[in-house]
Protein backbone atom coordinates (compact mmCIF):
# COMPACT_ATOMS: atom_id res chain seq x y z
CA UNK A 1 0.00 0.00 0.00
CA UNK A 2 2.87 2.50 0.95
CA UNK A 3 4.63 1.62 -3.19
CA UNK A 4 1.03 2.81 -4.28
CA UNK A 5 0.82 6.01 -2.31
CA UNK A 6 4.33 6.69 -3.14
CA UNK A 7 4.08 5.86 -6.80
CA UNK A 8 0.36 8.39 -6.68
CA UNK A 9 2.81 11.03 -4.85
CA UNK A 10 5.04 10.86 -7.54
CA UNK A 11 2.19 11.38 -10.35
CA UNK A 12 0.87 14.52 -8.95
CA UNK A 13 5.05 16.20 -8.39
CA UNK A 14 5.44 15.04 -12.29
CA UNK A 15 2.25 16.67 -12.83
CA UNK A 16 3.01 20.00 -10.89
CA UNK A 17 6.32 19.56 -12.46
CA UNK A 18 4.39 19.92 -16.30
CA UNK A 19 2.45 22.61 -15.08
CA UNK A 20 5.31 24.44 -14.74
CA UNK A 21 6.42 24.34 -18.01
CA UNK A 22 6.42 26.77 -20.43
CA UNK A 23 3.36 27.61 -22.74
CA UNK A 24 5.41 28.84 -25.88
CA UNK A 25 8.38 27.26 -27.52
CA UNK A 26 11.73 28.98 -27.31
CA UNK A 27 13.63 29.43 -30.39
CA UNK A 28 12.56 29.41 -33.99
CA UNK A 29 13.60 25.90 -34.18
CA UNK A 30 11.00 24.62 -31.15
CA UNK A 31 8.39 26.62 -32.86
CA UNK A 32 9.25 25.47 -36.70
CA UNK A 33 8.89 21.56 -35.31
CA UNK A 34 5.32 22.59 -33.08
CA UNK A 35 3.84 24.15 -36.24
CA UNK A 36 5.05 21.33 -38.31
CA UNK A 37 3.32 18.93 -35.68
CA UNK A 38 0.35 21.31 -35.48
CA UNK A 39 0.23 21.33 -39.28
CA UNK A 40 0.37 17.30 -39.51
CA UNK A 41 -2.01 17.19 -37.19
CA UNK A 42 -4.88 18.87 -38.90
CA UNK A 43 -4.25 16.88 -42.36
CA UNK A 44 -4.17 13.48 -40.05
CA UNK A 45 -7.61 14.53 -38.64
CA UNK A 46 -8.99 15.87 -41.90
CA UNK A 47 -7.72 12.29 -43.80
CA UNK A 48 -9.33 10.55 -41.20
CA UNK A 49 -12.62 12.31 -40.71
CA UNK A 50 -13.40 15.09 -44.06
CA UNK A 51 -16.30 16.47 -42.33
CA UNK A 52 -14.10 18.08 -39.86
CA UNK A 53 -13.83 20.64 -41.99
CA UNK A 54 -17.08 22.47 -40.97
CA UNK A 55 -15.11 22.67 -37.89
CA UNK A 56 -12.26 24.46 -39.52
CA UNK A 57 -14.66 26.90 -41.27
CA UNK A 58 -17.28 27.58 -39.43
CA UNK A 59 -15.48 27.90 -35.93
CA UNK A 60 -14.30 31.35 -34.44
CA UNK A 61 -10.93 29.85 -33.42
CA UNK A 62 -9.51 26.77 -32.60
CA UNK A 63 -6.51 25.24 -30.74
CA UNK A 64 -4.49 22.11 -31.76
CA UNK A 65 -2.35 20.17 -29.28
CA UNK A 66 -0.35 17.33 -31.30
CA UNK A 67 1.01 15.10 -29.23
CA UNK A 68 -0.33 15.03 -25.47
CA UNK A 69 1.57 12.56 -23.57
CA UNK A 70 -0.82 10.54 -20.88
CA UNK A 71 0.88 7.93 -18.48
CA UNK A 72 -1.57 6.43 -15.41
CA UNK A 73 -1.12 3.59 -12.47
CA UNK A 74 -4.39 4.62 -10.39
CA UNK A 75 -3.20 8.47 -11.17
CA UNK A 76 -2.39 9.60 -14.21
CA UNK A 77 -1.09 12.68 -15.34
CA UNK A 78 -0.73 13.96 -19.24
CA UNK A 79 0.65 17.44 -21.06
CA UNK A 80 1.08 18.90 -24.32
CA UNK A 81 1.55 21.65 -26.23
CA UNK A 82 -0.34 23.44 -29.11
CA UNK A 83 -1.37 26.10 -30.81
CA UNK A 84 -4.37 28.36 -30.95
CA UNK A 85 -6.02 30.44 -34.34
CA UNK A 86 -8.12 33.11 -34.80
CA UNK A 87 -10.24 33.40 -37.79
CA UNK A 88 -7.44 30.93 -39.44
CA UNK A 89 -4.36 32.94 -38.10
CA UNK A 90 -2.21 31.83 -35.46
CA UNK A 91 -2.24 33.92 -32.30
CA UNK A 92 -0.35 32.02 -30.00
CA UNK A 93 0.44 29.14 -28.13
CA UNK A 94 -1.21 26.89 -25.84
CA UNK A 95 -0.42 24.39 -23.48
CA UNK A 96 -2.40 21.68 -21.25
CA UNK A 97 -1.53 19.50 -18.25
CA UNK A 98 -4.47 17.32 -17.06
CA UNK A 99 -4.64 15.15 -13.78
CA UNK A 100 -6.94 12.39 -13.50
CA UNK A 101 -7.99 9.43 -10.53
CA UNK A 102 -9.61 6.13 -10.86
CA UNK A 103 -9.40 3.32 -12.54
CA UNK A 104 -6.11 4.14 -14.74
CA UNK A 105 -3.40 1.84 -16.16
CA UNK A 106 -1.35 2.53 -19.31
CA UNK A 107 0.00 5.24 -21.21
CA UNK A 108 -1.11 6.70 -24.75
CA UNK A 109 -0.74 9.81 -27.20
CA UNK A 110 -3.01 11.50 -28.30
CA UNK A 111 -3.83 14.74 -30.25
CA UNK A 112 -6.53 17.36 -29.12
CA UNK A 113 -8.51 19.69 -31.19
CA UNK A 114 -11.11 22.25 -29.74
CA UNK A 115 -13.24 24.23 -31.41
CA UNK A 116 -14.41 27.78 -30.81
CA UNK A 117 -18.00 28.76 -31.65
CA UNK A 118 -17.46 32.39 -31.20
CA UNK A 119 -15.34 35.07 -29.76
CA UNK A 120 -16.17 35.16 -26.30
CA UNK A 121 -15.38 31.24 -26.18
CA UNK A 122 -12.02 32.11 -27.33
CA UNK A 123 -11.65 34.79 -25.44
CA UNK A 124 -12.54 32.76 -22.36
CA UNK A 125 -9.46 30.40 -23.48
CA UNK A 126 -7.26 33.06 -23.73
CA UNK A 127 -8.32 34.25 -20.43
CA UNK A 128 -6.42 31.24 -19.05
CA UNK A 129 -8.97 30.07 -16.31
CA UNK A 130 -9.89 27.72 -19.10
CA UNK A 131 -10.85 24.29 -17.44
CA UNK A 132 -12.66 21.28 -18.15
CA UNK A 133 -12.88 17.43 -18.13
CA UNK A 134 -12.12 15.98 -21.65
CA UNK A 135 -13.06 12.18 -20.98
CA UNK A 136 -16.74 14.19 -20.50
CA UNK A 137 -16.94 16.30 -23.36
CA UNK A 138 -14.15 15.15 -25.81
CA UNK A 139 -15.65 12.80 -28.76
CA UNK A 140 -13.46 10.31 -30.29
CA UNK A 141 -12.52 11.13 -33.75
CA UNK A 142 -12.97 8.97 -36.47
CA UNK A 143 -14.85 8.55 -39.98
CA UNK A 144 -18.33 10.77 -40.11
CA UNK A 145 -18.35 11.43 -36.24
CA UNK A 146 -17.57 15.44 -36.79
CA UNK A 147 -20.49 15.47 -39.21
CA UNK A 148 -22.69 14.60 -36.38
CA UNK A 149 -21.10 16.31 -33.61
CA UNK A 150 -22.05 20.12 -32.45
CA UNK A 151 -20.71 23.06 -30.33
CA UNK A 152 -21.22 22.02 -26.08
CA UNK A 153 -20.92 25.28 -24.18
CA UNK A 154 -19.50 26.89 -27.11
CA UNK A 155 -16.96 24.53 -27.82
CA UNK A 156 -16.59 21.31 -29.56
CA UNK A 157 -13.73 18.97 -28.61
CA UNK A 158 -11.96 16.32 -30.52
CA UNK A 159 -9.44 13.31 -29.05
CA UNK A 160 -7.89 11.44 -31.75
CA UNK A 161 -5.97 8.58 -29.84
CA UNK A 162 -2.38 8.22 -31.98
CA UNK A 163 0.17 5.39 -29.97
CA UNK A 164 -0.39 3.55 -26.78
CA UNK A 165 -2.72 1.56 -24.79
CA UNK A 166 -4.62 2.45 -21.60
CA UNK A 167 -7.69 1.43 -19.71
CA UNK A 168 -9.27 4.50 -18.25
CA UNK A 169 -12.09 5.03 -16.15
CA UNK A 170 -11.13 8.00 -14.54
CA UNK A 171 -12.43 11.76 -13.95
CA UNK A 172 -9.87 14.81 -14.62
CA UNK A 173 -9.39 17.64 -15.24
CA UNK A 174 -7.61 19.75 -18.03
CA UNK A 175 -5.79 22.64 -17.50
CA UNK A 176 -5.41 25.31 -20.01
CA UNK A 177 -2.64 28.03 -20.30
CA UNK A 178 -2.19 30.48 -23.46
CA UNK A 179 0.97 32.99 -24.30
CA UNK A 180 -0.20 35.70 -27.32
CA UNK A 181 2.11 35.11 -30.28
CA UNK A 182 4.62 38.24 -30.01
CA UNK A 183 5.42 39.61 -33.52
CA UNK A 184 8.50 41.41 -32.22
CA UNK A 185 9.94 38.44 -30.85
CA UNK A 186 13.32 38.06 -33.16
CA UNK A 187 12.02 34.20 -32.98
CA UNK A 188 8.87 34.30 -34.12
CA UNK A 189 7.79 32.21 -37.35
Amino acid sequence: MKSVFKLSLCYFVFALVLAGCRVAPETTEQKQVLMAEVDEAIAVIKARDPSIQRFFDDSYGYAVLPKIVKGAFIVGAGHGKGAVFEQGNLIGYCNMTQISGGISFGGEYYREYIFFKDKADLDKFRTGEYTFSAQMMAVAARSGVAAKADYKGGMAVFILADVGLMADASLGGQKFNFVRLDPNDPNAI
